[in-house]
């Protein structure tokens, strides 16, 4: 089954695209509103053609009754317009627009070696909507009916509500649908709320976001650089992330969590893994100990204290701070997710998540808060501007942070937002302070779309947005019209990891005809010449630079995707002799959790009991990746050259120590 890595390069799963490895297919021409059922084998792939004029909205799914399937849209020229590949079982849903008139081609191929039954429809062929409320249903239609999940979205404009709608189901369990009053998880959309209460009690002289963080909670470490409160807010406190470390340790993060366990993370840490305010690196645990701080401080459970000095004088009339997963939230979306049979199941929420996330509100009082930006009721202009002014790291860097808010640029636009995902709810919301205008998006569907959010901001504010005419590698010739001889590309092929995230390997591969790569934890995706040093993402908004050598190979490459991402290829592969050096038991004193390392199969197998096996891909000389929780292992060695421990990493959390056990 595939897993969706919560990390930046994430999109490369959500938008990838897998061309079936043998080059057998089966065509056949469709009508609009009938099923088709067939079977997959393996490395096989069916094409559905479409007949469709310009201008036309096309929705369709495939049930994927025993085979995961992967999805890909063509136009009558050939050009890839589409890729879709999300859940495992159930309907994998796809939509496009047709820009001219002609055959368009929908392959279905097997996710890697799967093989099954499975039915096509296409169940809709319309009139792109041309008014920005209906075009706004056709992009929300995954998430319309009596069967799915729910969405809601809003758009602002000068303090106006200019649209506001809901769609499908707040609860399938007792068939409630989806309102745009219903409470909904906004998951770290709250942080913004968070960081309002410490500025608000720094402006009333309670606290300075510039106080260490020990003057309310000694019971932290006392580490060789103090961290302040504002380090809290802006993801530079060098602590570790307790999410990641408590998956590391094998904990269920869907259970319930206590905020003594979070600051017990902190506490079992033995150094911070970067000088406070020298790095940005998204982080929980702040949000968690600035609740513990303003609780301190205010001697009020900050659910209560929120509810006084923040929902109440705005009149967000139903807003709340869910305190734990078992109270009962009024008039609530329930989250869901498909589950492996391919229906919905709900979710409960995340663990200990208040701070964080695990505020409850509407698309209407998220409304009352965003006007508070523009003219503040509660609070001040200094506290918004403070909070809407990216954090500057001690290297003279911006971080593109404020306090609980992404402060960047969209179109031309500065771009106030934030978003949120807790285990099934999905949330957005975006400022342009520039044009006083404001998009939101809620959904209990784990599946909802990200794109959607800035859709909607072009329908409605597209007349002031710029053109994104940027391209990330200059090009003078396209895919469609360079031509490439695939042999050329044997001598690029192999593995390579990225800098900016150790442990992420793109392998890049070909086999006859067919070059394509695959990101660690993610599908293969084909991949298409524009030159001979320059590779386009079928499917993806990236592109490829190899840095060639005389002889046609590359020592290393640029990931162009948002910015500039430099991997060095890999050489390394460890010998079964060499793999046994590695095999054995590693205790963490930290987590007080331990690992076993085996070969299975000629490969390295890393085992925990309370998760699935993980295999170990090598990286440089002592260095693996073997997936989240563990993305990245770097082993430890004695002057002896024995292997003694390694260190784990997997993005927000680095480098905790696993030291091997000898009997």
């Amino acid at each position: 089954m595939k897993r969706i890595c919560t990390i930046l390069f994430s999109v490369l799963l959500l938008y990838g695209s897998l061309q079936a490895q043998d080059r057998r297919e089966k065509v056949r021409s469709i009508t609009v509103g009938q099923e088709y059922t067939d079977s997959l084998a393996l490395r096989s792939s069916h094409t559905y053609v479409l007949d469709a004029d310009s201008g036309r909205f096309v929705y369709g799914f495939v049930d994927q009754l025993s085979v995961d399937v992967e999805i890909e849209i063509k136009d009558p020229t050939g050009k890839i317009i589409g890729a879709f590949d999300i859940p495992a079982r159930g309907k994998e849903l796809f939509q496009f627009d047709t820009e001219e008139t002609g055959k368009y081609s929908i392959k279905v191929m097997p996710f890697e070696d799967e093989e099954g039954r499975y039915s096509f429809t296409v169940s809709l062929l319309e009139a792109v909507a041309t008014e920005s409320e209906e075009r706004v249903d056709q992009l929300m239609i995954s998430y319309s009916g009596d069967e799915v999940p729910g969405a809601a979205a809003m758009a602002m404009k000068d303090g106006e509500i200019i649209f506001a709608e809901a769609y499908g189901m707040a609860s399938l369990t007792y068939d409630i649908p989806f309102e745009v009053d219903t409470r909904t998880n906004i998951g770290s959309t709250s942080k913004q709320f968070t960081a309002f209460a410490a500025a608000l009690l720094a402006e009333r002289g309670k606290i300075s976001l510039d106080d260490n963080v020990r003057k309310y909670i000694p019971e932290l470490p006392e580490f060789e650089f103090p961290v302040t409160i504002r380090n809290l807010l802006t993801h530079t406190s060098g602590y570790r992330e307790y999410l990641n470390t408590l998956a590391m340790r094998g904990h269920d993060l869907s259970s319930s969590l206590d905020r003594a366990e979070i600051i017990e993370v902190v506490q079992r840490q033995p150094d911070l893994q970067n000088k406070p305010g020298a790095e940005w690196n998204y982080n929980n645990t702040g949000f968690a100990l600035m609740v513990e701080i303003i609780e301190r401080v205010t001697e009020t459970p900050f659910p209560e204290w929120m509810q006084e000095n923040v929902f109440n004088s705005l009149q967000m009339n139903h807003s709340m701070v869910r305190h734990d997963q078992n109270q009962v939230v009024p008039g609530r979306s329930q989250g869901y997710a498909i589950g492996e049979g391919g229906n919905y199941v709900e979710m409960t929420d995340l663990g200990g998540a208040m701070g964080a996330g695990g505020i409850y509100t509407t698309l209407k009082d998220l409304a009352k808060w965003i006007r508070n930006f523009e003219d503040p009721k509660v609070g001040n202009e200094d506290i918004i501007r403070e909070m809407t002014t990216p954090f500057v790291l001690t290297s003279g860097d911006t971080t593109g942070y404020g306090l609980g808010l992404f402060v960047q640029e969209y179109k031309g636009l500065k771009y106030i937002h934030h978003g949120g995902a807790d285990v099934a709810h999905r949330s957005m919301l975006m400022y342009f302070p520039e044009i006083d205008a404001a998009v939101v998006t809620q959904s209990n569907n784990a599946n909802f779309r990200g794109d959607i959010p800035q859709k909607i901001a072009d329908l409605f504010f597209g007349e002031y947005m710029q053109e994104d005419g940027s391209a990330p590698v200059e090009e003078t010739q396209t895919a469609a019209d360079f031509e490439y001889d695939p042999e050329n590309f044997e001598p690029l092929t192999g593995r390579y990891e990225l800098k900016i995230q150790p442990g992420f390997i793109l392998t890049f591969s070909r086999d006859g005809d067919r070059i394509y790569t695959q990101a660690t934890g993610q599908p293969e995706i084909d991949i298409r010449a524009t030159s001979d040093s320059t590779f386009s993402l079928v499917g993806v908004n990236a592109d490829i630079t190899f840095h060639r050598n005389e002889d046609g190979s590359a020592d290393s490459l640029t990931l162009h995707q948002n910015g500039h991402h430099v991997a060095t290829r890999i050489e390394w592969n460890p010998s079964q002799s060499e793999m046994k050096e590695y095999s054995g038991t590693y205790l963490s004193n930290e987590l007080q959790t331990f690992y076993t390392i085996a070969i299975e199969d000629s490969s390295l197998v890393l085992k925990h009991y309370s998760m699935d096996d993980m295999t170990m891909t090598p990286g440089d000389k002592d260095s693996f990746s073997a997936g989240f929780p563990i993305a990245e292992m770097k082993f430890v060695r004695n002057e002896e050259g024995e292997i003694v421990g390694f260190e784990a990493s997997n993005g927000r959390t680095m480098g905790v120590l696993f030291e091997k056990w000898e009997e």
